[in-house]
Parts: structure tokens; C-alpha cells; sequence
């Protein structure tokens, strides 16, 4: 933003500036050489100051309103020391260059200037729009044309789309000074900075939460100041939108910008229509009455007609309408001694409506008498009809006295509103606005509904203040997120636009936090919120409304636990037990919840209030919440396939995108991911950013006051800081995604919950994929059943241990349908523990007598850890094998038999030729053949020859004889034979 010489000069209404020039030849030349024309009257020119020369001097000049219109303009004349300023309530009339008091109906500050008119943008001020983040494929963005600032009157309303909005105004301080204004800045999805330049374009230091602006409570007004320096200084506001969801932005909201330092103001300040100052002077305007009005620059305020009305600061009346029943409320008074409360009925204050015209309604009667309504749960009523709260140790539900609870047993402490004849000590209401004059809220016996009158765009607000939470003995010391919850009970009836708005602010948090909001008429229904922190904290229901409307609004927390220094609230009932303990139903006496369950919440009576936890899951040690161990085992194909995923109990972070809205904004959704372990805590933090840099004077607070998502899964929108222009990338929306583990397993579905395995590519490895299931209990509009998580771990020994997690390539977001994410996480760690079945043995060959045993892995390797393959073994071993040296044996031994064979048949058949020979050597000496019958040799006679031995018998022998069974007692033995004939064997 640059400025011209010409345009350095404040016009009216403005801060003296000048530029460094002395006398005639510092005054810029077009200025001389375009006063052609004669300028005779002095509305034709007006006198500014230059710069303050090194002297200390500067000079008066006249300037035409229009360059090149005339000309004799009057000489310069030394001006003024630099040091001179003037009174708050005067200005320096430049002609006599002598401080003026402003004239009745305007006003001065003097040394500043102030902007608290907006029906058009002022003098000075310059709106700029751009886009500074390219699209998805680096083409340009999207036009800013209609992007502004826009005037309102009495503020500025800042650009509801997604283009970077700023609105620039340039002023020269001859001392130090400041700038301060007042805001609305009720919606995290628009982010708010202020900052500021020198004339170089350079940006001045400054703190981080000057830079960028607290979020401020729907309707409240917040003031905002930053110390600016001598010399020129740009300031800048600038916005810029984030439509993620495609819901509108609610805007920011600028008045009342004063800037101090300046060293004049030429000009007085006219009053802003609504306003007057009626003594010359003045440095400030005061707001007219109500049932008057004025136009700009009053000195006075005119009264309304008798049919008109106005509220206090409206620039014009409008006509009373008829009376409704919507112009009057009725209120109970307090109890009296007999149980009576007394109806009354009161006009909406400022009455606007006229009851004496046709169609109007009147006012019903008063003073009726109606029995009073129970007190509330915790209270007891006494004598004159008052409700106290029950003492300590005790409960009462509303309609009895109070009663000491059973032994074992101890109150649960909390505020539960059931009947509304009074609002209650610790709740207030208020209404915020430009101007605000109604009702906040009303009590209405069984219900406490939003206030009548007023004008639109009203925020009728109602406060619960929780000075902290006291959980009970049977939960003390739980690790458990739950430390309280808060339900109510609502209906909106809008003939108009209306939103309700409920916010909380938790300890020492600056700015509300938006926790839901509903637009426009909703049935009767009921929300709850979970506190997981234990802090004070204060409640509040916003209201806001166009024109007609109504709404009943029933309250009821019956969880809201107090701290034990608390006494203001009774107890409605009592519960037992240590913690992790629940009261017996038989014997009334505290039992331990069994292994692996969990107590389902603070009423712990009966052992059904300990529920199983989840398939792969277990207990901790307060039995609060279930969670995995990291170990997980699965029976498939009669094999136990056991995991150990310690590897990935580190919080694990994955960034996806980027994304772009329907108008380009580039974003991104980082996840962060608590797998398993921490003895159930839920490790994964997400936090919003934004409001740490608006909030860093909570730096010295507790960690439980940072604004953060503790869950197992959460996710944070992150603005890249290249995108828009800031220094560092933005992260809000932190939602969970994951507060309660529901299980492991290898189905596909577990409690409601559906894993889609069909969005991932198919898993070639043949282990299973095993399947995480968590749910978030913060119900959503879109989500009833709030939002559920799935992730699937995968074993792919190609990952590192701690692997890579992805989102499903249809769903970039993470999610397919909004309400249940998706994601996948493959690694080497995933895989299951190795067995003796995931590896083999090789038995090498024998060499040198020694034997070799390899044991290797079986491919592909699908485990880890586990067993360890065993070492190389070896053991000694012969060159010739076993079965070769039986070979060989029973070779050898056959072949001795069939040796000793051959030569037994062949002696028997060189016996058998003998007997043949001697047969025919018998038949040839008598020349005859004998009888058939005594020529041969029966089968095993022997013959009758003798026959004599000259050595010992063979071995063949032996063993003839052995098997004939004919004794061999002598070496030789000599035989007769019938014949004479003596043969000899040898």
C-alpha cells in the first residue's frame, strides 16, 4: 500500500501529516504547474502542513480540492512549531492556524482521531482483496472483485467467502501513540490479524497475540490495542474465510477505531446519527434518549410522536405496533410459607407496542395463586417453602427430605434442573448487542425459555457457572477421559432465521469455545457433552433470532460433578464402591469388576455395570476404559498366529491433500494416531493453533487449559502458510475421531462398526489383516451415532517396523460418508512373532568326515521377532555312507554264497560221474549189464567199497557230513568192499 505525496496530506477529520520539503521548492511540482486557474474564493484550496524540516519548522500551503482548476493560490506561510497540538474538544482552524472548539453536534479528541461512523467507508481507508493461494493445477484463483469490508452503519463487516480481505489505513504520528478498536469475532473459521507496516512495507514487531486477535462470545464486544511508533504507520486488518464443509463463516466485526498520536486534526468530528453533544467543545457524543431520535451532526435530540417509539441511540422513530401476547411474560414469585407461589405477568421492558388500538391485547390479571412447583433434585424444602441444599452425605430427590446415603455409599454431587420458579444462584442472563434493551432469558415453571422484545440480531444469553468437577470415591484415581457431562433438553420454534449457540469457556481460557449450533426450528431433543478435564468451567446458550420467533429451552445436568469445596448444590442420589468396584446387588457389598470389563459409568450398582471389554482388548488397571496391549493373537489353519505391535505404539502422524474448497482454498487433514499401549491414554493430541497465538498469555497455565483433543484418533485442518501469506500454518477444527477402543479382530465388522477392506488394493502375503475399531461419543448432525474409525494393519515385511499408514485412494479425506474413517497401516512390525513352522532345514554334504545343518527362512518371510533360527551345526560323518557299506556287505556275503554254491553242486556232481564211471567200469568186466535194480544207487545209499583216506576231510566235507548227520570220529578210515578191487582217494 503506497502512498502518493499528494494523498500523505489527511483530509478531513484526519491526522496532520506532510511530506520532508521546506518552503515553496519542498511542495510537489504538479502541484504549481496545475494551478493555472485564479482562485478567489477559499473554498476553492485548503491549507495542509509539510513535514517538519531539520529545524524543527514546517510550512502552511494551500492545495486546490482540484489540481489544475485555478491558480494566485496564497503564498506559503510558515506554520506552527511542530510541538503544537491542540485540547481535546478544539481543532487547529488552519486560516489563523489557532486552536477552534468544536461547534455544538460534533466533537474532537484533540491529539486523535476516531472512526465510529460506517454508512460508508471513510476517507482513508482502502479495502483490498486477493487470493494468494493457487488452485490444484497451479492455474490462477478464483476473482476477489466482490470481496470487501462492508459499512454497516455502525460497524464494518468483513467478507464472508474465502478471499483474503484487507482493510488498509495509513496515518503519520509525530509521537508515540496507539491504535484500539473495538470487534466481534465469534467464528474460529475465519481467521482475524491485525498488523502493521512502516512507509517501507515492513513490517513492524510485534507479539503474536497483538498480531492475531482473540475470539470473542457471539455478541460480545471486545477492545483490542497495539502501541504504534513515530513516523507513518499502515495498519491492516485482515481476514481471510475457510469454507471446509461448505458452511458459512459468520464475519468479523469492526467499530469505534481511535488512533492516538497525531499532531492535529483540521476538522471536528460530527456526531453519528442517534448521538448529539449540545455544548460547543466537546470530545465525545452521547446517544439520545429513548423515544427520540437525530440526524447527523445533532446538537439536540427531537422526541418521538406519541404513536412512535425508539430505543436509546436510534436515529429515527418507528410506529408502536399492537400488542401481542408476545409484548408481555409472567413470572412466579418465591414460595411462601404455605407452598403457594403467586403468578404475575409484566410488559416487556421497553414496552414498544400501544394496547389501546384495535387488535391489541391487554395485559391478563395478576395475582393469582398456584401451588409451587418440587424442589429441584438435591433440595429439600423447608418450613417456609424455601428449597436448600441437602448437607453433605445426603440425597434427596426433590420432593422428600433429605436421607443419609447406605454405608458403602457416598452422594453423587451435581446440578440437575428440573423446575424453573426461580433462576438458580449459579446461572445468570444477559443480552449483547450494538444496543441491546430486552429480556435475556425467562423462567416458565417446568422449562426457562429465551426473553421477548428487543431487536434482531439480539444474542440472549444464559450462564451456568461449574466452579470444577469432584468425581466419586468409585472413580477417584481413574484414568478414565470423563470427568463430568452436561445434558440438556431443547426446542427452537423460529418463524424467522435464529440460531442457538452453546459455548463453554474452561478455566482460564479467553474466549468462548464453540462446542454445537443449531440453525433454525428444531424438535424437542436432547444433547449431552462430556468434560474430560477437570477445570471450572462456565456453560452459556446463545441466542440469536430475525425478527419473529419463540423457543422453550429445558436444562436438565445431572452429571455436572461439583469440586468438594463446592456446598451450593444437594445430591439427588448415591453410589458406591473403590474405584473399579461395584456394589453387589445380594450382599450389598463392594465387589472388584472382573478381568478385562469395564464400569459402563458413575452409577456402578450391580455387576451388569461392568461390561466386557472388545476381542483384543483389555481393562485397565481402574477398569474406566479398555484398550490393547499391543499383542493380538489369531487361530487359522489349526496355527496360532501371535502379534506384538509394541513397534507401533508411538503416536504416528499422516498428513493427506492437499484439498481444496468449492472456491480453491487449499487445506490440509493431518491425523494423528495412538495404535495401542499407554495403559489406555489416549496419546494422541491435536491442537488448535490459532488460538494458542491468541492466547499466549496462558503460556504459564496448566497444560489442561491449552485448547487440545487428547483422543486415540484425531484430526486437525491445517492451512498451509504459503497459502495465505502467514507466517506460520494455521491448524483448527480439532476433532476426535476416536475416544473409545471397541476391539481388534480380523472381521470385518465389530459393534455397528464396518471395516471396507474393498477400498484397499488385496493382500498378496497371505497373512490376515487385522482391524482396529474405535468410536467418538460427540454426536454430530450427520453422525447420530457420532463418528467411528477403522484401521487396518497389514503385515509387509518390505516397510520399516514403523511401517506407513495411507487413506483409502477413493476417500482422500479419510472418510467416504463423513461419520466413519478409514485408514491403513502396513509394516514389517504387523507381521505375526516367527515359529519353528516359518523355517526349514538343508543337511550339506560330507566332506572331510564333517557334516553341515543350515536352517533358513521359509519365502516369503511373513513374520518377525519371535523365534530365531537356529545356528549351523555340523557332526562328523564317513566318506563311504551307511547304506553303500550295507551294499557292499550284503554283496560280498552273496557272493561267498553263491560261491560256496557252485562248488557244492560241482562235488556232488563229480561224485555222481564217479558212481556213473564205476558202473560202467562194473558192466564192462562181465560183459554184461547189471540188473536195472543193483547197477545204480538208490537216493543217499552209500557205497560198499572201501575206501581210504590219506588226508583230513575238506571243510565241505565237514559239513556234508554234519548235514547227512554221519559222525567224523577218525582221519582215515579204510573200507571193505564186496569187491577186491582197493582204490585210494587222495
Amino acid at each position: 500500500f503506497i502512498h502518493s505525496s499528494s494523498s500523505a496530506y489527511p483530509g478531513p477529520g484526519r491526522g496532520g501529516s506532510s511530506l520532508s520539503r521546506d518552503a515553496q521548492t519542498s511542495l510537489p511540482r504538479e502541484v504549481w504547474e496545475a494551478a493555472v486557474g485564479l482562485c478567489i474564493f477559499q473554498t476553492d484550496y485548503y491549507y495542509e502542513y509539510t513535514e517538519c524540516d531539520s529545524t524543527g519548522s514546517r510550512w502552511r500551503v494551500a492545495i486546490p480540492h482540484n489540481l489544475g482548476t485555478c491558480s494566485g493560490l496564497p503564498t506559503p506561510t510558515r506554520g506552527t512549531d511542530c510541538s503544537f497540538s491542540c485540547a481535546a474538544g478544539k481543532f487547529l482552524e488552519m486560516s489563523s492556524q489557532q486552536c477552534t472548539p468544536c461547534a455544538a453536534g460534533s466533537y474532537s479528541l484533540g491529539s486523535a482521531v476516531r472512526f465510529d461512523q460506517w454508512d460508508a467507508i471513510p476517507t482513508g481507508f482502502t479495502s483490498l482483496a486477493t487470493y494468494m493461494d493457487p488452485g490444484p493445477n497451479g492455474e490462477e484463483s478464483q476473482a476477489c472483485n466482490s470481496s470487501s469490508w462492508t459499512p454497516q452503519g455502525v460497524y464494518l463487516e468483513s467478507s464472508r467467502d474465502e478471499c483474503t480481505v484487507s482493510l488498509v489505513y495509513a496515518v503519520h504520528l509525530e509521537k508515540q501513540g496507539s491504535v484500539s478498536f473495538s470487534y466481534q469475532y465469534p467464528d474460529n473459521n475465519i481467521f482475524f490479524e491485525f498488523y502493521v507496516q512502516n512507509e517501507q512495507c515492513q513490517e513492524m514487531a510485534q507479539t503474536e497475540d497483538q498480531k492475531w486477535i482473540k475470539l470473542t462470545t457471539n455478541g460480545e464486544w471486545d477492545m483490542h490495542t497495539v502501541n504504534l511508533k513515530s513516523g507513518t504507520n499502515i495498519l491492516y486488518w485482515r481476514t481471510t474465510g475457510i469454507l471446509v464443509g461448505g458452511k458459512m463463516v459468520k464475519p468479523v466485526l469492526l467499530r469505534n477505531i481511535q488512533i492516538e498520536g497525531v499532531a492535529y486534526t483540521s476538522e471536528c468530528f460530527p456526531c453519528r446519527p442517534g448521538w448529539f453533544s449540545s455544548a460547543p467543545g466537546s470530545s465525545s457524543c452521547q446517544p439520545c434518549p429513548r423515544n427520540t431520535s437525530s440526524n447527523k451532526g445533532a446538537a439536540s435530540c427531537t422526541p418521538c410522536l406519541d404513536m412512535q417509539y425508539s430505543h436509546e441511540g436510534w436515529s429515527e422513530c418507528k410506529t408502536r405496533p399492537p400488542c401481542s401476547e408476545k409484548d408481555y411474560f409472567q413470572i412466579h414469585t418465591a414460595c411462601d410459607s404455605e407452598g403457594k407461589t403467586q403468578v404475575m405477568y409484566r410488559w416487556v421492558e421497553p414496552r414498544i407496542c400501544e394496547e389501546n388500538v384495535t387488535g391489541a391485547v391487554v395485559l391478563p390479571p395478576t395475582g393469582e395463586r398456584e401451588a409451587c412447583p418440587p424442589c429441584n433434585p438435591g433440595y429439600y424444602n423447608t418450613n417456609d417453602s424455601t428449597c436448600f441444599p441437602c448437607p453433605p452425605g445426603t440425597h434427596s430427590d426433590g420432593t422428600s427430605v433429605c436421607e443419609e446415603c447406605p454405608a458403602g455409599t457416598e452422594p453423587v454431587l451435581g446440578y440437575e434442573y428440573k423446575w424453573w420458579n426461580v433462576l438458580p444462584s449459579n446461572m445468570k442472563t444477559s443480552c449483547f448487542n450494538v444496543v441491546c434493551c430486552c429480556t435475556g432469558w425467562e423462567v416458565a415453571g417446568d422449562h426457562i425459555r429465551s426473553g421477548a422484545g428487543g431487536s434482531d440480531n439480539d444474542y440472549l444469553i444464559l450462564n451456568l457457572h461449574v466452579p470444577g468437577f469432584k468425581l466419586p470415591t468409585s472413580l477417584a484415581g481413574m484414568t478414565g477421559s470423563e470427568f463430568g457431562r452436561i445434558t440438556f433438553v431443547f426446542e427452537t420454534i423460529c418463524s424467522a432465521d435464529c440460531e442457538l449457540y452453546f459455548m463453554m469457556v474452561r478455566g482460564n481460557m479467553r474466549g468462548h469455545l464453540m462446542v454445537e449450533s443449531w440453525e433454525g426450528s428444531k424438535e424437542r431433543q436432547s444433547y449431552t457433552h462430556i468434560m474430560t478435564r477437570n477445570a471450572s468451567v462456565s456453560y452459556t446458550w446463545a441466542f440469536q433470532r430475525t425478527n419473529q420467533y419463540h423457543t422453550h429451552y429445558n436444562i436438565h445436568t445431572p452429571c455436572a460433578l461439583l469440586s468438594q469445596s463446592s456446598q451450593r448444590s444437594g445430591s439427588s442420589s448415591c453410589i458406591p464402591c473403590p474405584a473399579g468396584f461395584y456394589i453387589d446387588r445380594d450382599t450389598n457389598r463392594c465387589q472388584e469388576c472382573p478381568p478385562d470389563t469395564y464400569l459402563s459409568g458413575h452409577h456402578t450398582y450391580g455387576q451388569d455395570a461392568c461390561l466386557p471389554c472388545g476381542p483384543g482388548s483389555r481393562s485397565n488397571q481402574e477398569h474406566s476404559r479398555c484398550y490393547s496391549d499391543c499383542s493380538f493373537s489369531h487361530m487359522e489353519n489349526n496355527r496360532t498366529l501371535t502379534y506384538d505391535l509394541s513397534s507401533l505404539s508411538a503416536v504416528a502422524s499422516l498428513t493427506n491433500g492437499p484439498s481444496f474448497t468449492s472456491k480453491g482454498t487449499k487445506y490440509l487433514h493431518v491425523f494423528n494416531i495412538s495404535l495401542c499401549g499407554h495403559q489406555g491414554k489416549m496419546a494422541a493430541v491435536c491442537t488448535d493453533n490459532v488460538t494458542d497465538l491468541a492466547n499466549k498469555d496462558l503460556t504459564g497455565d496448566s497444560p489442561q487449559f491449552v485448547n487440545s483433543v487428547d483422543s486415540f484418533i484425531c484430526q486437525s485442518t491445517i492451512i498451509p502458510a504459503d497459502g495465505r501469506g502467514f507466517r506460520t500454518a494455521l491448524a483448527s477444527q480439532s476433532i476426535s475421531l476416536a475416544d473409545t477402543y471397541l476391539g481388534a479382530t480380523v472381521d470385518s465388522v465389530l459393534d455397528g462398526v464396518k471395516a471396507r477392506p474393498e477400498l484397499y488394493p488385496d493382500n498378496p502375503k497371505g497373512t490376515p489383516d487385522i482391524n482396529f475399531f474405535y468410536r467418538s461419543t460427540q454426536t454430530t448432525a450427520s453422525c447420530e451415532r457420532g463418528r467411528s474409525a477403522v484401521i487396518t494393519i497389514r503385515c509387509n515385511p518390505e516397510k520399516a517396523d514403523h511401517g506407513q499408514l495411507a487413506v483409502p485412494s477413493a476417500c482422500p479425506a479419510g472418510t467416504c460418508d463423513g461419520c466413519t474413517f478409514h485408514f491403513l497401516w502396513e509394516s514389517g512390525s504387523a507381521c505375526p512373532l516367527c515359529t519353528h513352522d516359518d523355517y526349514h532345514q538343508i543337511e550339506g554334504a560330507c566332506k572331510r568326515g564333517v557334516q553341515e545343518t543350515l536352517s533358513v527362512w521359509n519365502e516369503p518371510k511373513l513374520c518377525t521377532s519371535g523365534v530365531s533360527l537356529p545356528a549351523k551345526t555340523s557332526a562328523p560323518c564317513e566318506a563311504i555312507a551307511l547304506w553303500l557299506k550295507v551294499g557292499v556287505g550284503g554283496g560280498a556275503f552273496l557272493a561267498v554264497l553263491l560261491v560256496s554254491l557252485t562248488c557244492y553242486f560241482w562235488k556232488k556232481n563229480k561224485r555222481l560221474e564217479y558212481k556213473y564211471s564205476r558202473l560202467v567200469m562194473s558192466a564192462n568186466k562181465e560183459c554184461e549189464l547189471p540188473a536195472a535194480d543193483s547197477c545204480a544207487l538208490a537216493e543217499g545209499e552209500e557205497p560198499e567199497d572201501d575206501v581210504v583216506y590219506s588226508h583230513k576231510p575238506s571243510l565241505l566235507g565237514k559239513l556234508r557230513a554234519i548235514a547227512n548227520k554221519v559222525p567224523v570220529h577218525f582221519e582215515s578210515v579204510q573200507l571193505k568192499s564186496s569187491q577186491s578191487e582197493r582204490w585210494v582217494w587222495g
